[in-house]
C-alpha cells in the first residue's frame, strides 16, 4: 500500500479547532487512502505544541495508539545522515522533525508528504527529488 509522510503542521491542525489549517488537515484525513507515517520527532513536537489544551494532546495520543499513523524508529547509525541534512539546510534552518522526514522519505523511497511547512519545497530527497506537497 501507498504511504504519505505527514508532518506536525497538519497534526496539530487536526486537533486544534482555531488552527487556520484546521478544515483543510480534517479533509485530507476524512479522504485519504493511504498509510500515513511519520516519526516520533513529529509526534513530540505535535504534543508540544498542542500544550495549550490537555484534552487535545490526549486525544491525538488516542489517535495515534489506534493506529493512525505508522511510526517510524530511528537507531544511533541514522544520526549520521540526520547531522548531515542538517548541515546541509543549516540557512533554513531545518529543525530536527524535518530533518527527520527528509531521512524517512529517503529510507522509505517515499516523496509524498503532508505539510504545511513551505521548506519542503526546498528540500530534497537524496539531494535531487522533490516532495510532492499536499496541504501546503
Amino acid at each position: 500500500m501507498k504511504k504519505i509522510l505527514i508532518d506536525s503542521g497538519p497534526l496539530i491542525a487536526l486537533f486544534d479547532a482555531s488552527d487556520k489549517y484546521h478544515h483543510d488537515a480534517v479533509n485530507f484525513i476524512k479522504t485519504n487512502k493511504y498509510s500515513l507515517v511519520t516519526t516520533l520527532a513529529s509526534i513530540t513536537e505535535t504534543l508540544y505544541l498542542l500544550d495549550f489544551n490537555r484534552n487535545a494532546q490526549i486525544d491525538f495520543l488516542e489517535w495515534v495508539h489506534r493506529g493512525a499513523v505508522e511510526l517510524q524508529h530511528f537507531g544511533n547509525n541514522d544520526f549520521e545522515r540526520l547531522k548531515e541534512l542538517t548541515e546541509k539546510y543549516r540557512d533554513l534552518p531545518m529543525d530536527f522533525a524535518d530533518s527527520c522526514l527528509v531521512y524517512l522519505a529517503e529510507k522509505l523511497n517515499l516523496n509524498t508528504i503532508a505539510t504545511i511547512d513551505r521548506d519542503f519545497t526546498i528540500y530534497r530527497i537524496q539531494g535531487r527529488r522533490k516532495f510532492k506537497i499536499i496541504l501546503s
